[in-house]
Order: structure tokens, then sequence, then C-alpha cells
């Protein structure tokens, strides 16, 4: 498995757990991980730019299922390296993960098929992007074209702000990502993530999760890689589900497979519930981020028959996943500075007593200090994350783990999941 992240830790957790390597039916390889996913997986150091490399590593193990975590291995094609020596491959060609490489080539394919989405320019320079301003009225959505660690939205509320963020982008702001900028018009509604695996034939639905992207409480303050989530979201409701898979899922995967490059692993779409129906915000071609500890949370069958059965192209052989019907909800424990420059080498105590209240406790940027206590080290450094009968209830336990934590230099949320916590009350 590649990664380092709580996303990485919560997969490592869930394959760890399938028959393919449990009671040694296998080992579970993982570069270049964290203390946390050093728990369930053997680390390896692997520089996942040298393609040469992780497929030497790959031959050498005789590995029977590689799993990439992240979005930019992906887009830097390292599927299509290990695919090309007849490695099974749970993650899309380079050339299908533009589907979150390219805000702009997502946007063409929805204009193209009638996928539901926001209005939109593409602009390659300040001089372009600025005139462009003129088609919308604030809001205005602006979008780095490629990867930016999911910090590459800016939501400006004036004329004055979009021209500042533009100068930002193009300036250099989110590096080669902002060499080209989307221009969207903004859509009210609430947001909501959709997950489907798909071999490029069979589309199977993986549930759905809300997450809170703002570091305040409140859902204020700049955007964040998300600060946490619960699974599942109520406002996904069974017959809003199939309307996007019939509308923005399946024409996507058929589009993409018409077009010569089919898809196969997992499709995010983050959706827009408006009040003409679901709209695509835009796609991830990898699990989200911390969506996919609740996800994990929930499953439970096998992950790694399920993903194998994707990477060998057999989806339509298994039956469809089960979920429990709990809610999962997890908290981000975030470094003071986040989502600016993040104090790193906080000390970290307190996951053991966290996880004796029934929490698991995911490592998202962790590390071993020389005297092996366990710091921070990056941005997002713990996804607490708990279940419960429904979102209150999940909420709760999640932030009875939290309290059992000690990392002083850390903050989190106190109110994840406070719009569902809020119905649940008003119905009770």
């Amino acid at each position: 498995m590649a990664g380092s992240g709580g996303r990485e830790h919560a997969l490592a957790w869930k394959l760890a757990q399938s028959r393919l390597v449990s009671g040694g039916a296998g080992i579970l390889y993982a570069t270049p991980g964290n203390p946390g996913i050093a728990r369930h997986a053997e680390l390896v150091t692997l520089d996942l730019t040298d393609h040469a490399a992780v497929v030497a590593f790959c031959e050498e193990k005789r590995i029977g299922l590689v799993v990439i975590g992240p979005e930019a291995p992906l887009v830097d094609g390292l599927a299509d390296s290990l695919r090309a020596k007849l490695f099974p491959v749970f993650g899309p060609s380079a050339q299908a993960a533009q589907l979150e490489g390219s805000k702009g080539f997502t946007k063409d394919l929805c204009e193209r098929t009638g996928i539901p989405t926001a209005g939109y320019v593409r602009t390659r320079s300040l001089e372009e992007a600025q005139a462009a301003l003129a088609r919308f009225t604030a809001p205005y959505v602006l979008k780095a074209d490629g990867l930016a660690a999911g910090k590459g939205v800016v939501i400006a509320e004036t004329r004055a702000e979009a021209e500042e963020a533009l100068a930002d982008m193009f300036g250099g702001a989110f590096g080669e990502a902002g060499a080209e900028v989307v221009i969207e018009e903004f859509m009210m509604g609430e947001e909501a993530s959709f997950f489907a695996i798909t071999d490029g034939a069979t589309i199977v639905p993986f549930g759905s999760a809300q997450d809170h992207k703002r570091v305040g409480e409140g859902d204020t303050g700049p955007n964040t890689g998300g600060m946490g989530a619960y699974s599942p979201a109520p406002v996904l409701t069974p017959t809003l589900e199939a309307e996007v898979i019939q509308r923005i899922i399946g024409p996507t995967v058929h589009a993409m497979t018409n077009d010569g490059m089919p898809y196969s692993g997992v499709l995010y779409a983050g959706l827009m519930l408006t009040a003409e129906g679901p709209k695509l915000i835009e796609y991830n071609c990898r699990f989200g981020d911390p969506e996919c500890q609740v996800l994990m949370m929930r499953l439970e069958d096998d992950l790694g028959e399920l993903l194998l059965a994707c990477a060998e192209n057999r989806l339509a052989s298994l039956p469809s996943p089960r979920f429990s019907s709990d809610t999962a909800l997890t908290v981000v424990m975030a470094a003071e500075g986040y989502p600016g420059t993040p104090r790193k080498g906080g000390a970290i105590g307190g996951i053991d007593a966290a996880e004796a209240t029934g929490a698991n406790v995911f490592h998202a940027g962790t590390a071993l200090a020389a005297d092996g206590r366990l710091v921070a080290n990056g941005g997002r450094v713990l996804n607490v994350t708990a279940r419960g009968a429904n979102v209150t209830e999940a909420q709760a336990a999640a932030y009875a783990a939290v309290d059992a934590l000690s990392f002083p230099e850390g903050f989190c949320r106190r109110d994840i999941g406070w719009r569902e916590v809020a119905r649940e009350r008003a119905t009770d």
C-alpha cells in the first residue's frame, strides 16, 4: 500500500483484517507509512516517483495487489507502470486520474455529456481570468486546475477579493496547479460526498459522507484538507443516491471508457444538493481524507477482496458491499498553525486511553522522535473515529476519545456533525 496519512492508516487497518493478509495468509507492506500504519503493516522506504524502484520491489516480494492511497502518484502514472508489469492495482491510470488532476478536464467532460454541474470558464492567464469575472456574480468560485492538496479552492465574496486571489494563483501560490484557473458559478445548497468503486464496467456504490472543510467551528475560516467527517450522510437519501449514479457517476464512467481511458478504482464525487437536484462539484480519484476513515469504520465486508476484484475487472462477481447502519464520525486533531505552517514536534500521548473508549485513533501526521516519543509531524495529526447509533451518539463517542488524548500543541473543532445533530434533535 502506498501512502502515509490518516486515509492510509484506515485502509491498512481494514486491509489487515482481510483474508488476503490475516492469519499469516500474506504480508501487508506500506510505503512510506507512519507509526500508526506500522501496527498493521511492514513499513518500507520507497520513492513513489521512482516507478522502476516500486516495480522492482513488487517483483521481489511477488506482490498480489497494490493499493495506491494518495492522488499524486496516480496522476503521476504509478498505476500504469505497475499494470505494465501485470500487477493488479487499485487506482486509476494517469489518463483517468485527470478527473482529479485537472478541474478543467472534468468540467469539459461534464459539459460534453450533460452531467449537472456549475457553469464555468477555463482561464490560462491573469488577464483572461480577470476579464472572465464579468460573466459571474459574487461570490466567485476560483479553482486551481491541478492538484493543490485540497487547498486550491477560493470562494471570494467580492470582485476585489476575487482579483486578489487570481493574482495569487497565477503568481504561484499553488505552484504549477495554478497555471490554469477554473472560474465557476456559486452553487447554493448543502454539500455531501458519494463514493463508488468501479472497474470501468461495473459500478458499485460505496457509501456517503459529509465533511467539514473550514478550520473554524460553524464552518468558518480558511479551507483545510478536512477537519472531520461522518458517514452516512442522511441528506443523501436512497432516491438521491440513485439519481447520482444515473446522472453523474454512470455517465462519467461510460464516457471515460468510450474515450479510451477506462476508470478503475474509487470515484469520489463531491456534490452540491441544489434545488434543481444533485450537481457535481468535483471528483477525487482516491478515497477522501478524512472520509475514508468513517467509511472503513462502517464497512462490514472484506476490503481486500473488494479492491482485488476491482483491480482484476471482476467486480460484477461480488455482492454489493455491506455497511453497518451505525454512524461513524471522525474528528481531526491538527497542529497549531494549521492550515498555515503547522508546529511540528508536539508530544502526543493517551492514544491507548482514547482507544479504550471504543474509538480508533488513525495517525495522519505523526512520527517517532529519537527517544521513541510519538510527536506531531504534519498539519493534520490524528483522526479520532468512533461509531454510534446516530450522529449525536457517534459525535459524543468521538469527543470522549479526544478528551482522553494528550496533545497540548494540537487543536480540533468541537462541532463536527453539527448540522445533522441539530436535525436529529429537532425530530426527537
